[in-house]
């Protein structure tokens, strides 16, 4: 674990847990799972155009702004009263998602090299790839710390909300973009499918041992970090010392699921007791 690309894989996935972990909790509380997952895929076009645009270097601009576009597209789309939330989800996800793999198939020769972000590169991750995750991280954090209050007066009561004079859609468009900031912090690293993980089970663990979003947060943002922790480690040695290759990014969400069940045991077990 002491080689460099391995220590810079670790310190990616701990940049990642921070920013994961608090916007794991607001998924939570407003039931956002689609969501998530809606941006998972809808900036999967932004990384085909990026990666064919400038190479490795544009898949994270290109990222950026397919994620902004489907979080400014949602919230647009939910406030009409005609369209249900599902309903937006769902156009945006077919559509998207159909025009990267359009995007893809007509270049075969890059065909391997961009399924390769649907599941991550964690072990290829640079020190540019770090200073990126830092930025969308603090981002995250400082807009999440200041409008924490209204993100949670609109998630239990929007209609308390509305009355009090605050602008429920500019609510929920700072919280579409934070979850798409997070997806394109983890598409080269994690990659967009897997990155469904690291948004959902931090707070869904932190959740089973306790109702107060405060120990929530942490216990969701702990999680993360012992996941990436653990996957990295198991990974590494499986292929060090048993000549296993094991993918780096699916064993870190295998070891968040291997988490949430233990949490889930710690939850039945306290109960039964």
């Amino acid at each position: 674990m002491d080689a460099p690309f391995m220590l810079r894989a670790l310190a990616e996935l701990l940049l990642l847990a921070v920013p994961a972990g608090v916007v794991s909790t607001f998924v939570l509380i407003r039931r956002l799972g689609f969501v998530a997952d809606t941006v998972t895929h809808t900036v999967f076009p932004g990384v085909v155009i990026g990666f064919l645009a400038g190479g490795a270097g544009g898949v994270f601009p290109g990222a950026l702004v397919a994620g902004a576009l489907t979080a400014v597209l949602l919230t647009l789309l939910t406030l009409s009263r005609r369209v249900t939330d599902d309903t937006a989800m769902a156009v945006l996800l077919a559509g998207m998602f159909a025009l990267g793999v359009v995007l893809v198939s007509r270049r075969t020769s890059y065909r391997a090299d961009l399924t390769a972000f649907l599941f991550g590169r964690l072990l290829a991750v640079t020190a540019a790839q770090l200073a990126q995750t830092a930025a969308v991280g603090l981002l995250v954090l400082a807009a999440l710390g200041l409008l924490a209050k209204e993100l949670r007066l609109r998630a239990f009561d929007p209609q308390a909300a509305a009355a009090m004079g605050y602008r429920v859609w500019a609510l929920d468009l700072v919280l579409n973009l934070s979850i798409a900031l997070v997806v394109v912090a983890a598409a080269q690293s994690v990659g967009t499918i897997l990155v469904i993980a690291l948004l959902i089970l931090p707070a869904a663990t932190g959740r089973l041992l306790s109702g107060r979003l405060a120990v929530i947060t942490a216990v969701g943002v702990l999680a993360a970090a012992v996941a990436g922790y653990l996957g990295l480690a198991v990974s590494y040695a499986a292929s060090v010392t048993y000549g296993l290759r094991l993918a780096g990014g699916a064993t870190v969400v295998l070891a968040l699921v291997a988490l949430y069940l233990l949490a889930l045991l710690v939850r039945r077990t306290d109960a039964v007791a």
